[in-house]
């Protein structure tokens, strides 16, 4: 499965290059499920290790570093942004910060300090998406602004700020009130927005994510 995920990433780039952003963005979804679903088979089957993690690392940066790197260069290309364009791959030269980071890194066992990079690579991944399906909202992100903010939402990868995993110790509301109520506004916001819910569910999570650190700080200042 670790494998699937790399060989969408190696796709999904030939994509790109040709111009064929929106299959790339659903590699990018076919990928996401496949490196979900690695760590979940790997514990349930026993067979998770060392060896895994770095597997899992090598592929993510392929497929949700380089990827969505290539992508958004070739968004600024087409916008005939020229050398700024290279700028681009300052989404990969971040993930990989943020891969490495998290493997050496003790405190992200039970959540994540900084944005994780599936969740960037589908922030951008949403976009060509957007174009191709609703195109109300064309305009919205073929713009110099926008493909500023993608570069730019990518450096939340290598921020300091805890953000909360969709781990579940317990099945209780109580202990998972923020787990549950970011899934339900997410299947809402899907249901009513397609393909441009996804840069708002991941704005949410980051919000959500404040708001239980703040209120964290508020117990411990008690």
């Amino acid at each position: 499965m670790t494998c699937g995920n790399l060989l969408c990433g190696c796709i999904g780039i030939v994509m790109a290059m040709r111009g064929h952003l929106e299959t790339a963005s659903w590699l990018i979804g076919l990928a996401a499920v496949l490196d979900f679903g690695d760590g979940f088979v790997a514990r349930l089957v026993k067979v998770s290790g060392p060896f895994g993690k770095e597997l899992d690392s090598l592929a993510d940066v392929v497929t949700f570093g380089v990827l969505p790197a290539v992508m958004v260069f070739q968004l600024c290309w087409f916008q005939e942004l020229g050398a700024i364009s290279y700028g681009a791959f300052l989404i990969a030269v971040l993930s990989a910060l943020r891969l490495a980071n998290f493997n050496i890194d003790t405190r992200q066992s039970e959540s994540f300090i900084g944005l994780p990079v599936p969740a960037n690579a589908m922030l951008i991944g949403a976009f060509p998406l957007m174009g191709r399906y609703q195109p109300q909202f064309d305009g919205f992100w073929q713009n110099d602004i926008a493909l500023g903010m993608m570069i730019a939402f990518s450096f939340m990868l290598v921020s300091d700020v805890p953000l909360f995993a969709l781990k579940f110790k317990s099945f209780g509301w109580a202990e998972n009130r923020i787990k549950y109520s970011f899934l339900l506004a997410s299947v809402l916001l899907l249901l009513f927005l397609q393909y441009a819910a996804i840069p708002l569910i991941i704005l949410l999570y980051i919000i959500l994510s404040l708001f239980t650190n703040e209120r964290k700080v508020e117990r411990v200042n008690r």
